[in-house]
């Protein structure tokens, strides 16, 4: 009997445990994926200005040279490709329980964020240097690689 009683004991203890953990990891999933359709939003929304931008500004970018016209049409992809891939991660974000993988999620979802404001400042930075010479680009496109497989990561292996 005595046996039976700590049984159950332990198991409510298990029980609320996971609940405690399962509503916690829930509220931040949830601000999480806010912050990220925010700011996929929001990066969208630069990705049509620097459209306009081209356009307007520079008259559909004519006259520049093949270099030039170039860096500043692959950063105006790459600022859409940051703004997609936020949005994605905004709308199927999923929560881990485990403290691990939540902090893989943490680490990928910086990342992306950063990558995204490197694609932004390189938009307008990297079309006045010379040779072809990409910095931010390089940069940006390394970091969004390590935070889409750090999302990747947290999501490998056991149950969430």
């Amino acid at each position: 009997m005595l046996v039976r009683v700590v049984r159950l004991a332990l198991a409510s203890i298990a029980l609320t445990r996971y609940t405690l953990r399962t509503r916690a990891s829930k509220h931040w999933s949830d601000k999480m994926k806010r912050v990220h359709l925010i700011f996929g939003l929001l990066v969208v929304i630069v990705f049509l200005l620097t459209g306009q931008y081209m356009d307007k500004y520079h008259n559909h970018l004519a006259g520049f040279p093949d270099g030039v016209r170039m860096l500043y049409r692959t950063r105006h992809i790459f600022i859409l490709l940051a703004g997609l891939l936020n949005l994605g991660l905004g709308a199927y974000l999923t929560p881990r329980l485990r403290l691990g993988p939540r902090i893989l999620q943490l680490l990928g979802s910086v990342l992306i964020f950063m990558a995204s404001i490197l694609f932004i400042v390189a938009f307008f930075y990297e079309p006045g240097l010379t040779d072809l010479y990409t910095p931010l680009s390089h940069w940006g496109t390394y970091t969004i690689l390590a935070g889409t497989i750090l999302h990747l990561l947290s999501g490998a292996g056991r149950a969430r």
